[in-house]
């Protein structure tokens, strides 16, 4: 299982407890020239094991609850966005001025789903919303201008680069200087006390509170998994900058959505308020960009002590680009795999927006094995990935995790078994079952997605959990 043993490795997991995992390999699940699907997996894989590590060291086991990673259910849930119907309907996954366009001098990829950047993209190539007239602009301009001019002006837009291209970019050496996960500790704070777990299903992250900044796909996948372990996850947005609807729909599963002014007096301090009894902050903006509000890691953990603070961004903490906007198409495009899935003649995209789910799920690994250590160790503690490294561990090849799959499940069951309805209030949802799965663990969300920002910014009142490293009982060690 080497995927799964060097993610778990960078989460600074115990390899002893890697004999808990057994995988079901299907090989027809996320066909693609790269190893999408053992990265897949892995991501998947690592995030079930630090849910049942965690869940194991809450109810006082003597083992850690088996994990089982099915490559069936990691493909579905990889693909949740287009496994989606509302009402029979399937949402649109990209807008039609979010694509691979001609330029000059090669390709390049915009994204425009949200208005505001579709706006921002207009306004540079100086055309209307048609994509004949955007088609001709961008045929009489380099790929790299393309890219510089429009994000000068915030809009988004990537030139094709090969691998070989991206490697002598200077992101990329900041990329690679990073560790797959960044784990860092912020202070000496006392080891945290749980309230023991009883009863089934076990949910390693009951009676946590979930402060959810993200925006897209690759943070609301973590918080969307918290939520499946038992947190409450409270999403905060601001009012002036909604979210796609179908996107929020896919993602929104066991969370609730509440919006805040930070820029208001009361907004501020509704969210301290909120930020006093919380137990893990996820950020999705880019790296900085919330600082202005006194929400970096170390501001945050000061007010807070004993928080988990979680970031994701596009291009890293480091580097020219890390201050730049970015989603999984166009970090695809970038680090040269988009040039691998076709060529530089024709570019391709892998079969998911594997970087956004992969990240997701690494990030919501690093949180749960964060609050174990705590458990041990105490401290305020800080975790971090990037799509842009993400996408390196995957052009490295990842490696393999064929030895030990169940050699009898080698065809593709079809997404309809690991597809489940509910009704909401947004109507009746088709949607992809969650992949974390192991022992006794759950195998839903308990909600469904509502609407945006339709909730309370307050958390539901349950039983608290000693976020700043009060004294008590700990639960005995378990071994793997």
């Amino acid at each position: 299982m080497t995927s799964i043993k060097y993610a778990w490795s960078e989460l600074g997991g115990d390899p002893a407890r890697l004999a808990r995992v057994s995988t079901v390999a299907r090989k027809d699940a996320l066909p693609a020239r790269l190893p999408v699907r053992e990265l897949a997996r892995a991501c998947v894989g690592v995030c079930a094991l630090a849910g049942a590590e965690l869940g194991a060291r809450r109810a006082g086991l003597a083992r850690v609850p088996v994990v089982r990673v099915d490559d069936g259910a990691v493909a579905a849930s990889f693909t949740s966005e287009r496994q989606l119907l509302v009402e029979g309907r399937a949402p649109v996954a990209f807008a039609p001025l979010s694509r691979f366009w001609r330029t000059a001098d090669g390709w390049v990829r915009t994204h425009a789903n949200y208005p505001h950047h579709r706006e921002r993209l207009l306004r540079v190539l100086g055309t209307p919303e048609d994509p004949d007239a955007v088609a001709a602009a961008l045929a009489e301009r380099s790929a790299t201008e393309v890219e510089d001019t429009v994000y000068a002006a915030g809009g988004l837009a990537v030139a094709l680069r090969t691998p070989e291209e991206w490697a002598a970019h200077e992101q990329a050496a900041a990329v690679a200087a990073r560790p797959l996960v960044e784990r860092v500790r912020l202070d000496g704070t006392r080891a945290r006390a749980f309230t023991p777990l009883q009863g089934a299903p076990l949910l390693p992250a009951a009676g946590l509170r979930v402060l959810d900044l993200t925006r897209v796909l690759a943070g609301p996948v973590a918080t969307r998994t918290l939520a499946l372990l038992g947190a409450d996850v409270l999403r905060v947005d601001p009012p002036g900058l909604p979210e796609l609807p179908d996107q929020h729909a896919d993602t929104g599963f066991g969370k609730r959505s509440a919006l805040l002014e930070l820029t208001s007096a009361t907004g501020r301090s509704t969210f301290e308020d909120l930020l006093a009894s919380a137990d893990v902050v996820v950020t999705g903006y880019r790296p900085g960009s919330l600082d202005r509000f006194g929400l970096s890691p170390e501001a945050l953990a000061e007010r807070r002590p004993g928080l988990v603070v979680a970031q994701v961004s596009a291009w890293g903490a480091d580097g020219p680009w890390s201050g730049r906007r970015g989603f999984d198409s166009l970090v695809q495009v970038a680090t040269g795999i988009a040039a691998v899935e076709g060529s530089a003649e024709r570019p391709g995209a892998l079969p998911a927006q594997a970087l956004d789910h992969g990240s997701g799920y690494l990030l919501a690994a690093a949180v749960l094995r964060a609050l174990t250590e705590q458990s041990y160790d105490g401290g305020s503690r800080l975790v971090r990935v990037a799509l842009a490294r993400t996408a390196a561990w995957l052009m490295t090849g990842v490696g393999t995790d064929e030895r030990g799959g169940d050699p009898g499940a080698a065809a593709d069951a079809g997404a309809g078994a690991w597809l489940a309805e509910t009704g909401s209030a947004l109507g009746r949802l088709r949607y992809a079952l969650p992949p974390v799965s192991f022992e006794s663990g759950p195998g839903d969300w308990a909600r469904p997605a509502g609407p945006w920002g339709a909730d309370a910014a307050a958390w539901i009142d349950q039983p608290r959990q000693h976020a700043q490293g009060d004294q008590g009982d700990q639960p005995a060690d378990v071994n793997s």
